[in-house]
């Protein structure tokens, strides 16, 4: 059974025809207490950014957070260009205060926001508007960190 933020979030979806390509309940490991388990609800799906479709997903639990995230390049972060990619993500991170870039260790440069939203004021809205800023962020951004990336 899907948490209360998640199931409206889905009828949300239904009744705007929008489609996340994949969508599953994550089951409690066997290890974790009932009372600390917060049925997490992942959505996933990719975002079109100037012909590469990046690996979207939105993570809604019983916190207080909703977690959404977007890979914007697998593996692009090497010893190489480390500095002027980070100084870049940096950069971006100056101006917008709804996501933040970051780094993996393994050099993925991912987008991420947080989302609060209680049970009883959760807003499905407010993630899309979220996704739309991140939308034309990229669409404007995408070829400069490319470039970043590439750079010697």
């Amino acid at each position: 059974m899907m948490n209360k933020k998640a199931e409206v979030y889905q009828k949300f979806l239904e009744e705007n025809k929008i489609n996340w390509s994949d969508v599953f309940e994550v089951p409690k490991a066997d290890e974790v207490p009932e009372e600390s388990f917060m049925h997490p609800v992942v959505f996933r799906s990719a975002i079109g950014i100037q012909g590469q479709n990046l690996p979207t997903m939105l993570v809604i639990d019983d916190s207080i957070y909703v977690m959404l995230q977007v890979r914007v390049g697998a593996g692009l972060v090497k010893e190489a260009n480390k500095a002027a990619v980070l100084e870049h993500l940096n950069a971006l991170n100056e101006n917008y205060k709804v996501f933040k870039y970051y780094a993996d260790e393994a050099g993925n440069i991912i987008i991420e926001s947080c989302i609060p939203s209680t049970d009883d004021q959760f807003v499905p809205q407010m993630i899309h508007a979220v996704i739309d800023v991140i939308v034309d962020h990229l669409n404007s951004e995408y070829p400069k960190l490319m470039k970043a990336v590439w750079a010697e």
